[in-house]
């Protein structure tokens, strides 16, 4: 077995920001700078590839531009961790032009459409990366307590473990007219939610495995491909433990869930899992009385495994950083959850 190696996040870092997927828009121009400009008084340097201020045809720049500026920062000496701006639609387009072998153990961070590349890359390299807020989000005057611990779980070293605590309170919906000093509208009072095997409420459960996963809307699209090899995986990089999956659903419908999740099943992504996490429905849409703890009740009784949903992270803040190929465990007792990750 090869062992999962963590990236090191060392003082006074270096980020490098090159686009997976969008490029920036010219109403989001402003913004996109405040982040940059936060990040520096942070303490950070911040090195940018041109290419993120283009967009044109649902991208910032061909899949092969894409992929050169993203392999150019991985093998740049001066940057420490790479933050593309943020997610989109095509950065599936980018795998064919990756060279694996080449990447570096950098952090490699964001959610949403760069977890298209975020599994991949821990799936083929056992290197891991980092499923969190992206840059823009981070630029506040302020950080909830969630989201503020990006840099801890970051900062942690191979061996040791690092602990999050749900939030209290979550986002119902973007305001991006009307940020708060923390970005994000925080009015809605968290609450975990599980599902045992059986398809019965749970007010306590507690499982572990490795953890994998990503926005759904997206990876689902890497079954079937050489990008979505969970069996390499297993057998490189794990030793028999169990998988815990994370899934982040941005704007599937509750049948194409379903099925999304069925795929996943058919395909061996579910084999030897020990639960799975769900987190907030960026964009709920509910089909013929099929709502979302259906489907969650449905996947655990097929799975005959537990279910947490409503778990921070997602379309709607603020969100855990969870770590693709960490040991984790996850514990929910009385609608207080928290998650601990070991760099193991």
């Amino acid at each position: 077995m090869i062992k999962m190696q963590y990236p090191q996040l060392p003082d006074n870092s270096t980020i490098g920001i090159t686009p997976v997927s969008n490029g920036i828009f010219s109403s989001a121009k402003e913004m996109f700078e405040t982040a940059f400009t936060r990040m520096k008084e942070r303490g950070f340097e911040v090195i940018k590839n041109e290419m993120i201020w283009g967009h044109e045809k649902a991208r910032a720049a061909t899949a092969k531009e894409r992929a050169e500026g993203l392999m150019a920062m991985m093998e740049d000496d001066r940057i420490d961790f790479i933050m593309p701006p943020w997610g989109g639609h095509l950065a599936i387009e980018v795998l064919e032009y990756l060279d694996f072998e080449r990447i570096k153990p950098k952090w490699l961070t964001g959610y949403s459409d760069i977890s298209t590349l975020l599994l991949p890359i821990t799936l083929r390299t056992g290197i891991a990366t980092a499923h969190m807020a992206n840059i823009v989000d981070l630029r506040g005057q302020k950080m909830d307590e969630v989201t503020a611990k990006w840099s801890d779980v970051l900062e942690t070293k191979q061996g040791e473990k690092i602990t999050q605590q749900a939030s209290v309170l979550y986002q119902l919906e973007w305001d991006h007219e009307h940020p708060t000093e923390m970005v994000f509208n925080l009015t809605e009072n968290t609450k975990w939610q599980a599902i045992g095997a059986e398809g019965q409420p749970l007010h306590e459960v507690k499982f572990e495995g490795r953890i994998l996963g990503g926005c759904i809307d997206t990876i689902r699209h890497l079954i079937g491909t050489p990008y979505g090899n969970v069996p390499y995986f297993r057998e490189h990089f794990t030793q028999g433990e169990q998988v815990m999956w994370y899934i982040d659903d941005s704007e599937l419908d509750t049948v194409d869930l379903k099925r999304s999740l069925t795929q996943m099943k058919y395909a061996g992504w579910f084999k030897d899992t020990s639960g799975l996490l769900f987190g907030r429905v960026g964009k709920p849409d509910i089909k013929e009385d099929y709502t979302y703890p259906d489907v969650y009740r449905d996947i655990a009784k097929e799975l005959n495994i537990p279910v947490i949903y409503d778990v921070d992270f997602g379309h709607k803040p603020p969100q855990m950083a969870i770590i693709n190929g960490a040991y984790g465990m996850i514990e929910l007792i009385e609608d207080k959850g928290r998650l601990t990750q070991y760099f193991i």
